[in-house]
């Protein structure tokens, strides 16, 4: 089974699910060479699009996805990523989820989690990891 890496430019986008409670954590994209890596290690791997280089997550900040199960769409060119996360979140903004925003039907947005970690103390001043 090959996946579709060639409608997004040699990426293809990959959900990631925490296992245990079904919650969406985050959406990051993924090369050949990145999945192979998720594949390898049993964490998830990215391509970093701004930084060009794949990129672990928890690398920096130890808050590492460990792989329990891949699936994969219809199309074959997107992924969903069922996770064990180790750590208090995986948002570079300190929070569990990266969707810790909801957005009224008007585009109001409101904060409806908590914040989990201070993204100043693991990340530092460029607040990525």
């Amino acid at each position: 089974m090959e996946l579709d890496f060639k409608k997004l430019d040699g990426l293809v986008p990959a959900v990631i699910q925490d296992a245990s409670t079904g919650d969406v954590l985050m959406l990051g994209f993924m090369n050949g060479e990145a999945y192979a890596a998720t594949q390898s290690n049993g964490e998830v791997t990215f391509f970093s699009r701004s930084r060009n280089k794949l990129w672990r997550k928890g690398e920096q900040s130890g808050h590492v996805l460990r792989v329990r199960e891949i699936r994969v769409d219809c199309d074959m060119d997107a992924l969903l990523i069922r996770v064990d996360a180790v750590g208090p979140g995986v948002c570079h903004e300190g929070y569990r989820s990266c969707f810790f925003r909801q957005l009224s039907l008007a585009g109001d947005a409101t904060i409806i989690a908590e914040r989990t970690f201070d993204p100043g103390a693991v990340y530092g001043k460029d607040g990525r990891g």
